[in-house]
């Protein structure tokens, strides 16, 4: 196990260092110049020249890359174009709304997708077995931004129940006034997750149901329910851990796409910021953030299904 561990750390360590070339690569692709953000609409070639070798960006590629890299490594995020403002405390400062969000929802989307998926698949010949499957369907072809903007039109101007976008200024001085507003954004993302882990949950209920090893356990006596929580709940876990992984992190990036609906000061806000106004050091940032959050969370996800699995950790020791 810790070989194993070694080299899945050695994995995510040059996953992530080769993220960070194709980011940087890819942003230095798209058209315009980050020195525009510093510039008038009149601006002459001395002030345009002057503001590009503030920026960096006269610099060859190569240099402006080893530089970037250089800081990169000591957790250095640089400096914002427009504002000057290092980028690391900036996004700390965001991620205070980013991850409460990502995990409210995550916890939402985990308790309706279990209950929503071994409903369907115990009870798939009733009616209302049918119809979660359906909803799981349906609910995975919705876009979440749609579906934030109808529930804004429901909660927040017709009944008056949520606020439909902001957050408090004072952040968690006030957890009342945080979870009020972040009800609909997490609620939107966890009926969009939980749609799509359903079918997963479902699929592993119902190899569980099927299986032998269930067969004689109810065989030999034991309660149905004895026998799921003893025998069903480890095999089906397996499968769905895996996709717990995926889906946390999508969790995180739809975070950073619900926040601009609902207007919060979250990862999200500061990144359309940043590419409206062509601010590389922040879109750098916030990409490698992202990209870090994705990485770690899949890693988490490996370890915890050898822990659950005593297979997989034979197979990693047969491997050595």
């Amino acid at each position: 196990m810790t070989r194993y561990l070694l080299r899945r750390l050695a994995f995510l360590v040059v996953s992530l260092l080769l993220a960070m070339a194709v980011i940087f690569v890819l942003l230095r692709l798209l058209p315009g110049n980050p020195a525009n953000a510093l510039l008038s609409v009149n601006a002459t070639p001395q002030q345009i020249a002057a503001a590009q070798a503030q920026v960096g960006s006269a610099k060859p590629l190569g240099d402006q890359f080893v530089t970037w890299f250089g800081n990169m490594l000591t957790l250095n995020l640089g400096d914002s174009f427009v504002s000057s403002l290092p980028v690391g405390p900036e996004i700390v400062s965001r991620l205070v709304v980013t991850i409460p969000l990502t995990l409210l929802a995550f916890a939402l989307a985990l308790a309706l997708s279990l209950v929503i998926g071994f409903v369907s698949a115990w009870k798939a010949d009733r009616w209302y077995g049918a119809a979660l499957s359906a909803f799981s369907q349906l609910g995975i072809a919705v876009p979440v931004f749609w579906l934030g903007i109808l529930l804004v039109g429901a909660f927040s101007i017709r009944l008056r129940i949520f606020p439909s976008g902001g957050f408090p200024q004072d952040d968690w001085a006030n957890p009342a006034a945080a979870l009020t507003s972040l009800a609909l954004p997490t609620i939107t993302i966890a009926i969009v997750m939980s749609a799509s882990l359903a079918r997963y949950v479902r699929s592993a209920t119902l190899g569980v149901l099927g299986s032998d090893y269930l067969r004689t356990a109810r065989a030999l006596g034991s309660p149905f329910v004895r026998a799921i929580w003893r025998h069903g709940i480890r095999n089906g876990a397996v499968p769905v851990i895996a996709v717990l992984g995926i889906e946390l992190a999508t969790a995180f990036l739809g975070a950073v796409v619900v926040e601009t609906v609902f207007a919060l000061p979250g990862l999200g806000s500061m990144l359309l910021k940043a590419i409206q106004q062509h601010d590389y050091p922040n879109i750098q940032g916030i990409l490698c953030t992202a990209t870090l959050a994705v990485l770690l969370v899949g890693f988490a996800a490996d370890v915890v299904q050898r822990l659950v699995d005593p297979r997989l950790r034979q197979s990693i020791a047969g491997n050595r």
